[in-house]
């Protein structure tokens, strides 16, 4: 014991304890990062990973946080701004909207982070489930469409609020903070007042209005650039389905292409594209 004491402590390196190395493959100590304590792992591989047990707070306690997005990378961002908050802690994420549905009423946070155009089961649709459901969970949903359909579409699910994901992320904070004190938070990138004007009725000027609450759904993923497969998979509709609708709103705008539906998007402001 004192020779191999004497050797680690002369060729300067510290304590297998200090950084984490293992000093055999059956007694390994590894730093449980959110805690802040030590444990032996068993040998486990994976004990090398941080381990995400909840830590204790200091202050107030936490608010529970539920993010539910397709792209990983963004769930992870947003779990990391709201938790370097110290006020906010994220209690699960995951991309698919039906397993939103589960996640949140299983865990039953106070707020609920769900994308719009999230798989399976579109972020509306998550949060009128969930409200049929008599869930009491703030719902902030985020996307990149801020165009009058989906803005009154989400709000008429029952969300409590809209935040593009062009926002920065002190506005991602403004909004759970405005919504948990009840009130109703939309981007200040959404136009006011093209959203609450009064609805124009389906004209020969105006095709867009013509179109389906579905059509309207199949237009806006085929601007973001997404196949029939893909729309299909998100909807819970057959790819025949999908080319359906994607031939009918196309006859309805006098669009042949999907260049020319991303112009016309571009044109009248319903992606974030332009």
């Amino acid at each position: 014991m004192g020779r191999g004491r004497k050797a680690i402590e002369t060729s300067g390196q510290s304590p297998a304890r200090f950084t984490g190395q293992r000093r055999n493959p059956n007694d390994a100590l590894i730093l449980d990062r959110m805690s802040g304590h030590s444990r032996r792992d068993g040998g486990d591989p994976s004990a090398s990973r941080p381990v995400l047990s909840p830590a204790v707070p200091s202050g107030p306690p936490q608010i529970p946080v539920v993010v539910a997005d397709e792209w990983t990378l963004f769930c992870e961002g947003v779990a990391a701004i709201c938790e370097a908050t110290g006020r906010f802690r994220v209690i699960g994420h995951c991309g698919d909207g039906r397993k939103a549905v589960r996640m949140i009423e299983s865990f039953r946070p106070q707020l609920a982070l769900v994308g719009l155009d999230i798989p399976g089961l579109s972020g509306p649709a998550v949060v009128r489930e969930c409200r049929q459901a008599g869930a009491e969970v703030k719902f902030l949903c985020i996307g990149v469409r801020s165009d009058r359909e989906t803005v009154v579409e989400t709000l008429r699910s029952g969300a409590n609020g809209l935040l593009l994901k062009t926002d920065p992320a002190t506005r991602l904070i403004e909004a759970m903070d405005h919504v948990l004190a009840g009130g109703v938070y939309l981007s200040p990138q959404v136009e006011l007042t093209e959203v609450f004007a009064p609805r124009r009725w389906p004209s020969a000027g105006d095709p867009f209005c013509s179109l389906s609450p579905r059509e309207s759904q199949v237009f806006a993923l085929l601007v973001e650039g997404r196949r029939a497969k893909e729309i299909a998979v998100q909807l819970g509709l057959s790819p025949k389905t999908v080319d359906t609708y994607r031939s009918s709103l196309m006859k309805k705008l006098a669009i042949h292409d999907i260049a020319g539906l991303v112009k016309f998007a571009v044109r009248r402001k319903l992606t974030s594209l332009g």
